[in-house]
């Protein structure tokens, strides 16, 4: 459900933000403190994450495209419509063509398969990022060594 409200824009440090009145967060649900949330400044649309303050409202920070696209300026006050967004993004990363192959040639598949999800995904993303295929390869015989010696907590590099 959006809720309307209107607030002044300030600044702290070199950040622009504006408070959300605290009748509104109330009725929000946090997520290690911090509310997810999409709307509007001024028409404008956004998607952002309130951010909790010690003994004030949640402050949302306001970015240079919300201040161009609301045609507001540090200072004034704008029209903000938001509501939760409850949507979780979860990136995916693929395993490499190369890790496969290795991992059925060893016959550590299944090892790897077992790893907790978050392994997975730390290993995945990391084998995503190397730059050259001599990093690849390198970094996928670790892992294979570490699957066939049955270490616990695996991580790469």
């Amino acid at each position: 459900m959006k809720v309307n409200f209107k607030a002044k824009i300030y600044k702290v440090d070199i950040n622009a933000c504006a408070d959300v009145p605290k009748a509104i967060t109330e009725k929000m649900q946090p997520k290690k403190g911090y509310i997810k949330v999409k709307g509007t400044i001024n028409g404008y649309d956004f998607t952002k994450t309130l951010v909790p303050v010690k003994n004030a409202p949640y402050r949302l920070y306001v970015n240079i495209p919300m201040l161009k696209g609301g045609k507001v300026n540090v200072g004034e006050t704008a029209s903000f419509a938001i509501e939760q967004d409850f949507q979780v993004i979860e990136k995916e990363y693929p395993m490499p063509a190369a890790l496969l192959q290795q991992l059925k040639i060893s016959k550590t598949l299944e090892d790897f398969n077992g790893l907790t999800p978050s392994a997975k995904k730390g290993i995945l993303k990391y084998l995503n990022s190397v730059k050259t295929e001599e990093t690849l390869q390198k970094n996928i015989k670790k892992l294979i060594q570490k699957l066939l010696n049955k270490e616990k907590n695996i991580r790469l590099p």
